[in-house]
């Protein structure tokens, strides 16, 4: 039987824009209480208000910034069902160009932003003997896309340390899933040139996948679907035949491909973001 996610309390990390947006705004369609949590709170309070949801500053990076929106979701509509990790961030470059600044960062929300969410829902949901912890990973999660190694290396990250406490939380009443999209038309993509034969998803595609999972959970749920054997598929051929396939999806020519100035906004506004949290 699917869950029923009327009046269910929902956190969602990253949620003011694109994908996790989309996904606050189909949660409340459907009737969850929904709180978003993003940096820059006046931007978060525009959007959480266009769509009948609530709003908190939340910086993934700091464990007590995450604790602080727990505590402020909880007091403020009740103990929290299912969080949402779904603050990201995607610079495009060659690894060894990219600044020790820009390494961490991608590191902190990604990874270790992921990390605190989890740290955070674990206790209170185990004791609790219920709730629900999803992840937004990404395709290179499973796959490294050159030109965004460290994103890659963190998503890779977020795949590995989600199985390794789904296997922990065996037996407790909580459940833990990893969303797996391929990329999606967002701030976070712009200007990024496209595969061969890989679709640009919406949010709200993506959007419906995590709402769909938040009502009959699985642990992996990769958008669209078919990528999941195909993904699968690619483990079991040799490295050539492999390297091979991504020349012809063109996976080798992100950086040839992908246009920098489109995407300098984008660049420009997470870095001013960041300058502005360390103040």
């Amino acid at each position: 039987m699917p869950r029923d996610i009327n009046d269910k309390v929902v956190a969602i990390a990253g949620a003011s824009r694109g994908i996790g947006l989309a996904t606050a705004e189909l949660f409340a369609r459907q009737g969850a209480r929904v709180a978003i949590g993003a940096r820059d709170l006046d931007h978060a309070e525009k959007a959480a208000a266009g769509i009948g949801a609530r709003a908190h500053r939340l910086d993934v990076t700091d464990p007590a910034s995450v604790q602080g929106f727990w505590d402020a979701v909880e007091a403020e509509s009740g103990e929290i069902d299912v969080l949402v990790n779904n603050a990201g961030e995607m610079l495009v470059g060659r690894f060894e160009d990219e600044s020790p600044e820009d390494t961490m960062h991608q590191l902190g929300v990604n990874l270790l932003g992921t990390m605190n969410g989890m740290k955070t829902a674990i206790p209170p949901m185990r004791a609790r003997g219920r709730g629900h912890i999803i992840n937004m990973v990404s395709a290179v999660g499973m796959v490294g896309l050159p030109g965004c190694a460290t994103y890659s290396a963190a998503k890779h990250a977020v795949t590995g340390l989600s199985e390794a406490v789904r296997g922990e939380l065996r037996g407790s009443g909580v459940d833990l899933s990893v969303i797996l999209p391929i990329p999606a038309g967002t701030d976070l993509t712009s200007g990024v040139g496209k595969g061969r034969f890989v679709p640009l998803l919406t949010p709200q595609q993506i959007a419906q996948a995590v709402v769909r999972t938040a009502r009959r959970p699985v642990y992996n749920r990769y958008v669209p679907g078919w990528t999941n054997p195909v993904t699968r598929s690619l483990f079991l051929l040799p490295q050539p035949w492999r390297d091979t396939v991504g020349r012809l999806l063109k996976a080798d020519q992100l950086l040839r491909t992908t246009d920098q100035s489109a995407r300098s906004r984008y660049e420009t506004r997470i870095r001013s973001a960041r300058a502005e949290v360390g103040r």
